[in-house]
């Protein structure tokens, strides 16, 4: 009995068809596993970084009330914060705070504006800060006898939240993190040093 060659028309297709599903498959694969590297190498989350690059005393407003003495010295803190976004993927962040803090306690603070930041590229965002008088009524005579010893220290802590998007569906969710300490010398009210720590949670 001899074998019709009609029969091995649909082996034939068959076997087309496993080695096309399978060569589709292997590519799909090896596109993921190269994706997956990337993402795990080049294209992995990096930490953006906040400096505060710029740190003046722009003005002080100190005024003295009778018959009961009462000192109130207002001194307005301008800073120019510096976001380094270090990903090969935009840093999409939403509004920051920057708080002024005076021996442990919250003195002032101040809104940063929402921005996106360019692969590899960095932004510079401004924070004026005012210490309020009414919140430094408890530690008013310890900033006038700092004031008279020539310097007095304050610290700024800024958080900025945003979002890493890496490949167009690879999501991180980061807050960048800054904290200075500055201090201020006095009457000339320059800045003599400052010392920033940087950290993100990512």
């Amino acid at each position: 009995m001899t074998e019709n060659p009609t029969d091995k028309k649909p082996n034939k297709r068959k076997r087309s068809c496993l080695i096309a599903i399978g060569v589709v498959l292997f590519l799909i694969m090896l596109i993921f596993i190269v994706c997956l590297i990337l993402a795990l190498t080049v294209f992995k989350p990096k930490q953006p970084r906040t400096t505060v690059v710029s740190a003046t005393v722009d003005g002080v407003a100190p005024r003295v009330s009778f018959p009961a003495v009462k000192i109130e010295l207002n001194i307005t803190l301008d800073l120019v914060i510096l976001i380094e976004n270090r990903n090969r993927a935009s840093f999409k962040h939403g509004a920051g705070k920057t708080l002024l803090l005076y021996q442990g306690t919250q003195v002032g603070d101040a809104d940063l504006d929402p921005g996106n930041i360019p692969a590899r590229g960095n932004a510079t965002l401004p924070a004026r800060l005012t210490m309020q008088a009414d919140r430094l009524a408890s530690k008013m005579s310890n900033l006038v006898s700092d004031a008279l010893s020539g310097e007095f220290v304050v610290e700024t802590k800024s958080s900025i939240p945003g979002r890493i998007t890496l490949l167009g569906f690879i999501r991180k969710h980061a807050v960048a993190e800054s904290e200075c300490q500055l201090t201020i010398g006095f009457p000339n009210l320059k800045v003599k040093s400052q010392v920033c720590k940087n950290k993100t949670k990512l």
